[in-house]
């Protein structure tokens, strides 16, 4: 690829407001620019102070800045409280119909930009489904893997909504590579019905230029290759993990950290890990939109301190008032085990030796009464069976490490990730050459019906 004619492009990145978004929106912004294009990352004021930190520590070092522009947030014309601009201000994990109606408002400011600044290209997160509507190519993030994307494309196929079948009836994925079981409880409420947005997703999709999956062909290739094989597939580029742009402990310790706060510092963190033997230490994540009840939040301390490993926990902030009794003596001032409220470096903790295993949970409906109580004793079998000697866990790590090479092989030059991101990025200045509008407009007519997300 010639550097300079990457120079020529400029790509808009829109992240969705939410953390999990636009923590690898800003790695693929990275990842762009250090392949020599002008990239801007394009998102509301208040979630400036989440960027802008990530963002002044990439371009410290780099050679083409990423840039920022910022868009009014329509908090007063859709009755949301100012500054709440991003998803963790709220308590359900679906997202807030007033919050969806503030996406589709922020099209004319973000329209405005595009006439000023005329850019080449737009990567958009899924939900903006205006994004694809302005005559340039639009290509859709895909955060999750290919096999979510296959799965929900062909759950979203079955009308499970209108089955007799039980919320807690297994039933079997058909069409796929592997067998794969689900349970009507477990899927998320988009995919049962036949919601506006979903509608719009689906148009939102053949109308754009194609999708980026934040993977690595290695990984999944045979969901790839299936999703490829649909008759109405649109264009797919892999271009992960993008979270391996940042090499170092810096880099790592800064990624999504801007204006969360954390309990627990990055350096007196590592100071406790390092204290751990290798492949000791559980960290327990469940996102930064992960909500549970405080008896579940008790289930789950129960279950860690019986289960008698070393742990690291990311829970929001609720306070302490669902701890079990004794608990705080017992684990954490003992340093038995962690508690980070809000935000950790994920990213810098996982890559430690002293780690050994990332859980999280299963994911179920939204529905308050479908949740599932984790029981104590559930949680701290599982951890023994992740954490125990034995040789199944030293499979599942020789697993890992393989899979950890495979995916930093993607991302070098000549890796299949890296040159998914250039074939992309020549696609790019192809259409630049030929004028942007010509090669999108094939879409209008194909009969995509490929994801519904």
């Amino acid at each position: 690829m010639n550097s300079m004619d990457a120079k020529d492009l400029h790509v808009f990145f829109l992240p969705f407001l939410a953390p999990g978004h636009m923590i690898p929106m800003i790695d693929m912004a990275r990842l762009f620019s250090s392949h020599g294009v002008k990239s801007t990352i394009v998102t509301t004021t208040a979630n400036s102070s989440l960027i802008s930190p990530t963002l002044c520590r990439a371009n410290a070092n780099a050679t083409l800045p990423i840039n920022l522009l910022l868009l009014p947030f329509p908090s007063a014309d859709v009755n949301l409280p100012s500054g709440h601009e991003n998803l963790i201000y709220f308590p359900n994990p679906d997202v807030p119909e007033p919050f969806l109606a503030a996406i589709k408002l922020l099209e004319t400011p973000f329209k405005l930009l595009l006439h000023e600044h005329q850019p080449d290209c737009i990567i958009s997160d899924v939900f903006f489904t205006w994004s694809t509507t302005f005559g340039i190519p639009s290509i859709l993030f895909h955060g999750s893997s290919f096999f979510t994307a296959t799965v929900s494309g062909v759950v979203a196929r079955l009308k499970l909504q209108e089955s007799t079948s039980g919320y807690q009836e297994p039933f079997i994925v058909p069409g796929l590579p592997h067998r794969i079981t689900l349970r009507k409880s477990l899927v998320p409420g988009m995919l049962l019905d036949e919601s506006e947005l979903r509608s719009q997703m689906g148009a939102s999709a053949r109308r754009s230029f194609g999708m980026i999956g934040n993977t690595f062909y290695e990984l999944e290739n045979d969901y790839v290759d299936l999703m490829k094989s649909w008759p109405s597939a649109i264009k797919f580029w892999n271009v992960g993990p993008v979270s391996l742009c940042n090499r170092d402990e810096l880099d790592m310790a800064a990624r999504g950290g801007g204006g969360m706060a954390n309990s627990i510092e990055a350096d007196e963190c590592l100071v406790w890990l390092s204290k751990h033997r290798p492949n000791s230490v559980l960290y327990v994540s469940f996102g930064s939109m992960g909500r549970f009840t405080g008896a579940q939040l008790e289930e789950i301390a129960a279950g860690l301190e019986a289960a008698g490993h070393p742990f690291i926990w990311v829970v929001r902030d609720v306070g302490d008032e669902w701890m079990p009794n004794g608990f705080k003596e017992r684990v954490l001032d003992e340093k038995r085990g962690l508690i980070m409220n809000g935000w950790a470096p994920q990213m810098l903790l996982l890559n430690r030796v002293e780690v050994g295993v990332e859980v999280g949970v299963r994911v179920c409906s939204s529905r308050e009464e479908e949740r599932v109580l984790v029981k104590r004793e559930e949680i701290k079998k599982a951890v023994e069976e992740l954490m125990g000697d034995g040789e199944e866990k030293e499979r599942r790590r020789e697993r890992a490490e393989e899979l950890k090479k495979m995916a930093e092989k993607a991302v070098e030059v000549g890796g299949s990730s890296y040159e998914d991101l250039s074939r992309l990025i020549e696609e790019l200045l192809e259409l630049k050459k030929r004028g942007n509008g010509s090669e999108q407009g094939m879409n209008l007519t194909s009969p995509v019906e490929l994801l519904h997300f």
